[in-house]
This record gives structure tokens, sequence and C-alpha cells, in this order.
């Protein structure tokens, strides 16, 4: 570790035994992620919680996320949905989308989409990325609203822009499907700039179906 990182830490841990909020849900998130310090979900969770206490909003959203991925505790999206219910009722975007994904999915939750497209679209308004292309989905398979492609495309853009893998993925989709080739393929290629390995291949899959030659051949390539 070096000199500099060391210090980091130790300002961090300092000042979140201390009970500064915001360093205990950075000292957590560090245990989360590994960095700086050994990986320990359980540690992390332990932070969170210190911080959740003191009122930290993002603290209570990752609390709420260990508890539904089972990091550090076991899996409950149901002890999960109040946590991201309360982050969601303080403004977060975050907490207004993992709440909104229980809520589509009915996980931990009664199945509600219309609730979940109302927190997806508070979220959206917040310039959340992920939020505006699920609910460019919700109005292209017409999910508790009627069906409506422009909608649907205008916020795949929207999220495409914003840096959201999935939108540009279906911002492109709709674009080869209007016979935009050449845009279709400029957002095709900012895809594997953020994507997962396991969406790269979904999407591989899907272009290597698609009638026109130049999308086949991006699949390929891919």
């Amino acid at each position: 570790m070096q000199v500099a990182d060391h210090k980091t830490l130790e300002l961090v841990r300092a000042a979140a035994e201390r009970g500064v909020c915001q360093a205990q849900a950075l000292y957590g998130q560090m245990h989360l992620d590994g960095k700086l310090v050994p990986q320990n979900p359980s540690l992390a969770l332990h932070w969170f919680e210190r911080a959740a206490v003191g009122g930290d909003v993002m603290a209570i959203n990752m609390v709420g996320r260990c508890l539904d991925q089972g990091w550090g505790v076991a899996a409950s999206p149901h002890l999960a949905a109040p946590w991201f219910r309360k982050a969601a009722e303080r403004g977060l975007d975050w907490g207004m989308y993992n709440l909104a994904t229980l809520l589509t999915m009915g996980s931990g939750v009664n199945e509600d989409k219309y609730e979940a497209l109302h927190w997806f679209r508070k979220a959206a308004d917040l310039g959340h990325a992920k939020s505006i292309n699920i609910v460019g989905g919700f109005y292209e398979d017409g999910w508790v609203v009627a069906v409506d492609m422009a909608a649907a495309k205008d916020c795949y853009r929207r999220a495409a822009i914003a840096g959201d893998f999935r939108g540009q993925f279906n911002y492109a989709r709709l674009l080869a499907d209007a016979g935009e080739i050449s845009s279709a393929l400029s957002w095709l290629q900012k895809v594997p700039q953020t994507a997962t390995p396991a969406f790269l291949l979904k999407m591989k899959r899907f272009l290597e179906q698609m009638p026109v030659a130049e999308l086949r051949t991006f699949a390929v390539e891919l």
C-alpha cells in the first residue's frame, strides 16, 4: 500500500470510528469492494448500518443492497424492501430504482408495476440512466401504460446519452428497426465500454439473428 493510500485509509477509519456517518458509509464501501482493506461484506454491512443510523441516505440504500444481494448476511429481498423505500422517500435515485425493481419482479414484496413505474419515473426525472431505460421498456412492452414506441425510443435515447449500456443497446435496436443502420452501429460500438460480459453475450446472440449484414458482422467482431 502506498503512503498516500495508507493515509487515506487512516483518515477514513478515524472519522468512521468518531461517528462521522459519511465516513462510515465510505468505510463500508471500502470493505465491500476490498479497496485499501481486505474484502469483508459482513464488516461492510456493519459500517453501512452505523452510517444509516446516522441518517446517511446512501448507507440506508446500501443496507438494503446487502440484504437483497446477500452480502455479509443471508439474502432477503423482503427485509431489503423497507430500506430501499426509506432511501427512496428520502429522495435517493438509487433507492427509488432498487425499490421499483423489487416491485416490478414481486421480489420480497407484492408485485405492483404501477407503483414500480411511479418510482422509476421519479428516479428518471433525477437523471438516473438505468431508470430512464426501464421506463422506456414499460412503454415498449405496454406494462401498465399504453404501448408508445415514440416514448420508448425517446427514453432509450436519453438513457443511451446518459451512458447506460442497456439504453444504448435498446436505442440502437430501434434505430436498426427504422433502417438507420449507421446510427445503430455507432451506439452499439459504445455498449462494450461498460456492459457486463453476460450482457455482451446476449447482445451478440441477438445481433447474429438480425437480417442486416452489417449488424451480423458487428456481432462476429465482438
